[in-house]
C-alpha cells in the first residue's frame, strides 16, 4: 500500500491543495502530516481547517508549538537579527489570525506518530526544533533512528527533501577486564542495522532550489520511497502574503525556492529569546 507523507505546510493553501490533488489523483488514501501547519504563510485557518476536514493524522511542528506556547520554546536558528524580527512578526500575525478552535487543534497534536516500524516526527525524535540534515554525522543520524525504536524515521523541518539509507556501518569495541583480557583486551566488531531517514521537504515553503511543493510516497510492500514535486500557483500565495502585510521577503523566497538570510550582514548574531 502507498502512503503519502507531507510536512511544513506553512499556511500556504494553494500549495496544500495542489499536493492533495496530486495524492488523490494517484489514488492514495493514507496520508500523514509532519506538522508546521502555520507560520510565514497567509492562510493559517484555511490550511488547518483543510487538514482537519481530511482527518489527516498530524504531528505537532515547531511553529504549531510556538503559536500555542507563545514563543517560549526557542529554536535558536535565526541567522540574523533581521530574520529573527521577521519571524517574530509572522508569529504575532499568525497568533492573532488563528481562531481559538484551530489553536486548540494545534495544541492537541502529538509529538510523534507510529505505524509499525515507521516513526513520524517533525524535527527529530528528540525535539521539534532539531534539524536532521542530510550530511549530519552518520552515527548520530543512526542513533536518532535506533533509539526511537524505528526502522524508518520520517521527518521534515529542513524544507529540503531527501532519503538517506544508513547501512554498511560497524562499531569496534575494545573490552578490557581482569585476567587474560587485562593484558590482551578483547576486540569485538558489531554490525549496525540498516536504518533509513526520509525527509518529506516542504509543501508550503520549499527551500530545495525550485518553487515546487514536495512530499514523499512510501510503498509499504517494497519499502521504496519516492520524492514527488508538485507545481502550484505560487503567485496566488505571494499576492496573499503581500495583501496580509507580512514581510515581502516571504513572497520573494517562495518565488525562488530557497531561504534568504542576511548572514554576511550579521554573522555574529545569536538568538537570545
Amino acid at each position: 500500500m502507498a502512503h503519502a507523507v507531507i510536512s511544513c505546510l506553512h499556511a500556504n493553501l494553494a500549495a496544500l491543495e495542489a499536493v492533495l490533488d496530486d495524492i488523490d489523483r494517484l489514488g492514495i488514501t493514507s496520508i500523514t502530516c509532519l506538522g508546521d501547519l502555520v507560520g510565514y504563510g497567509p492562510q493559517p485557518n484555511e490550511v488547518v481547517e483543510l487538514v482537519r476536514a481530511r482527518s489527516i493524522p498530524t504531528c505537532q511542528g515547531c511553529w504549531d508549538e510556538d503559536i500555542i506556547e507563545g514563543l517560549n520554546s526557542c529554536e535558536c536558528s535565526y541567522p540574523s537579527q533581521l530574520a529573527e524580527r521577521r519571524g517574530q512578526l509572522a508569529h504575532h500575525w499568525t497568533a492573532a489570525a488563528l481562531s481559538d478552535d484551530n489553536k486548540a487543534f494545534l495544541a492537541s497534536l502529538p509529538l510523534s506518530l507510529r505505524r509499525d516500524n515507521l516513526l513520524f516526527v517533525h524535527g527529530s525524535p528528540n525535539s521539534q526544533h532539531e534539524y536532521l540534515l542530510p550530511d549530519m554525522d552518520a552515527f548520530a543520524a543512526l542513533e536518532r533512528v535506533e533509539t526511537a525504536g524505528a526502522d524508518t524515521l520520517f521527518c521534515g523541518h529542513t524544507h529540503r527533501p531527501y532519503v538517506r539509507d544508513l547501512c554498511n556501518g560497524t562499531i569496534q569495541v575494545r573490552v578490557q577486564g581482569s585476567g587474560r583480557t587485562a593484558i590482551h583486551p578483547e576486540e569485538r566488531q558489531m554490525e549496525l542495522p540498516v536504518r533509513r531517514i526520509v525527509n518529506a521537504g516542504s509543501v508550503g515553503e520549499p527551500r530545495h532550489g525550485n518553487t515546487n511543493a514536495t512530499y514523499v510516497i512510501h510503498h509499504e510492500d517494497s519499502g521504496r520511497t519516492d520524492i514527488r514535486e508538485v507545481p502550484y500557483d505560487v503567485e496566488r500565495t505571494c499576492r496573499a502574503i503581500e495583501a496580509a502585510g507580512l514581510p515581502p521577503v516571504f513572497a520573494w523566497r517562495l518565488r525562488h525556492g530557497f531561504e534568504y538570510a542576511e548572514r554576511a550582514d550579521d554573522a555574529s548574531h545569536v538568538c537570545e529569546r
